[in-house]
């Protein structure tokens, strides 16, 4: 499972602090009763629970993670803190140019920079959904789509000044959908509490060209050439959930997920060949290098590199254990972020 983490409620938040602290160092604001305090300054927070991370340009790193925080850097070793609006965990960072970016999370939350990064506004927060956001994508300034938690989708069509829930029948199993249908027809609350959490979760989209590609809990794999507005699900070739798809350099595919599992193909997806590697630890990233290398990140410290185009891998394990979250080729270096911050992997 990607990593959720419980919501830290207002309530305790707001009893840990003093009136004063509250109002002098918080600066809490209330908007349509809901109270949204700053993410703090922290000094170790390049060490913290970090969550994905993402190469803006040559020059710009961005990674989130845990406390709402939001990092910066032009050389993966010096990181300064964004100015973030939330305390939120944030689980991924999408950029479609050097000024424009989103980060998504908990609580059903978007937030949007244009500034590279250096300030970030709320787009959307939905606490009362108790739901998080895994990952985001837009096709456009103006139009993007993120996913999440219980076949959890939002949609803008306006840069994310509005965003609009969708719910796709398409991934619900046929007697999942008669289900629905009869309960709808008697109860419609218990048809929206139903509705709810009877989708799987949606991990991970990429956008090659004009196709999108999403996956996700129960094997799902699936493909949309509108954006996501209709998904076709491939055919099923493993059970267990997926954390990460990509187009390799050779104009296959890649999906890795629970249990060390690997699938490759090289016909878009009409047939997949399991790869073996050698572990059973959850594979959560793809990360291809400019030189044609394959690098799996997975957890318990387990790295698995490729040099012949995916067919093999070779295991190297890191030392200290720790999971390898998310990661980038930057300036020749794989970089990465964990449950204790920013890494640089030695290969």
């Amino acid at each position: 499972m990607p990593f959720i983490f419980p919501p830290l409620t207002i309530f305790l938040l707001l009893c840990s602090l003093s009136h004063s602290s509250y109002a002098d160092e918080l600066s809490a604001k209330k908007d349509n009763s809901i109270i949204t305090i700053p993410s703090v300054e922290a000094r170790l927070a390049s060490k913290s629970l970090l969550l994905d991370i993402t190469k803006v340009n040559s020059n710009k790193l961005v990674v989130v993670g845990e406390h709402g925080h939001i990092l910066l850097s032009s050389d993966a070793v010096n990181w300064q803190q964004a100015k973030v609006p939330l305390q939120t965990t944030l689980t991924s960072v999408f950029f479609i140019n050097s000024d424009l970016g989103w980060a998504v999370g908990h609580d059903a939350t978007i937030l949007n920079t244009v500034d590279g990064g250096s300030t970030w506004q709320i787009q959307q927060y939905k606490p009362e959904l108790e739901k998080p956001l895994f990952d985001i994508v837009f096709k456009t300034p103006s139009e993007g789509i993120a996913i999440g938690a219980y076949g959890l989708v939002f949609r803008t069509q306006d840069g994310g000044a509005s965003w609009h829930n969708e719910f796709h029948t398409e991934f619900l199993l046929p007697e999942d959908a008669e289900y629905l249908a009869e309960i709808k027809a008697e109860d419609e609350e218990a048809y929206l509490d139903e509705a709810s959490s009877i989708l799987p979760h949606f991990n991970r989209l990429i956008l090659d060209n004009q196709t999108l590609y999403m996956v996700g809990e129960i094997g799902l794999v699936a493909q949309s050439d509108n954006f996501g507005v209709d998904w076709v699900p491939f055919d099923d070739i493993y059970q267990g959930s997926f954390f990460d798809i990509s187009k390799t350099a050779q104009g296959g595919f890649l999906v890795v997920g629970l249990r060390g599992h690997v699938f490759k193909s090289a016909d878009n997806g009409m047939t997949w060949q399991a790869i073996q590697t050698n572990t059973t630890s959850l594979i959560n990233d793809i990360v291809l290098s400019e030189d044609g290398r394959i690098f799996l990140l997975a957890n318990n410290g387990t790295l698995l590199e490729s040099n012949d185009k995916g067919k093999s891998y070779q295991l190297r394990t890191q030392k200290d254990g720790k999971s390898l979250i998310a990661g980038v080729w930057f300036n020749g270096k794989l970089i990465v972020v964990s449950d204790v911050g920013v890494k640089q992997i030695s290969l």
